[in-house]
């Protein structure tokens, strides 16, 4: 999977050259909490709900609304903006964006193709991105079996199911050293104690079947 599978393409943009005012009327009427920042074309920057705390006048201020917003009128975007944007190709994997997120802290990505951004990529795209190749959203029979981690194993399992008459649509693995977990999941419409059968014949545990019609 990759990242331009995942990422929102297009993502809402705001000028460095832009108050602060205007940025905070954006991410309220759109939601967001991080806005990439464009000097004209070019991408110079990122924004979020935090940086404009920290430019902006204390809760705590005795100024009233009319002062507090002529003192926001006077704040630019280039005021609150962070200038180092740590980005990612739509191209990459998904789990190298994750990796990348992971290992800086942060919790999304600028998508630049060709120097130009084209998308956003957050870790709610990494959840889903997940929930995807886990197959949270697929119907079907889910096993989950504990298998050796030795060469030849996915292929003993897949020979099995297919020699059964069923067709699997997700199979996913987790590391291990020694013992590993296994996830199948096959056809929501095949016989799903015939399979638990054939599998558990050659020796297989099951640890959880789910059924998801």
């Amino acid at each position: 999977m990759f990242v331009k599978d995942k990422m929102t393409r297009d993502p809402y943009t705001i000028q460095v050259s832009a108050s602060i005012n205007t940025l905070i009327g954006l991410m309220r009427d759109k939601k967001l909490r991080k806005v990439p920042v464009l000097d004209g074309e070019k991408l110079v920057g990122i924004v979020t709900d935090r940086d404009i705390e920290r430019v902006s006048p204390s809760k705590a201020t005795s100024l009233s609304v009319y002062e507090i917003n002529y003192l926001l009128s006077k704040i630019t975007v280039a005021d609150a903006m962070v200038s180092d944007v740590i980005t990612c190709s739509p191209d990459d994997y998904i789990e190298d964006a994750a990796l990348l997120m992971r290992e800086n802290r942060i919790n999304s990505l600028l998508v630049m193709e060709n120097g130009k951004l084209v998308g956003i990529v957050t870790d709610s795209d990494l959840f889903d991105a997940l929930i995807d190749m886990m197959g949270g959203r697929t119907k079907g029979n889910k096993f989950i079996l504990r298998v050796p981690n030795e060469p030849g194993v996915l292929t003993r399992i897949s020979g099995i199911i297919a020699a059964d008459g069923t067709n699997i649509s997700r199979f996913t693995m987790t590391d291990a050293r020694e013992i590993a977990m296994l996830y199948v999941i096959t056809d929501p419409n095949s016989d799903v104690e015939r399979t638990r059968a054939a599998l558990e014949a050659e020796g297989f545990t099951i640890e959880n079947l789910v059924v998801k019609k």
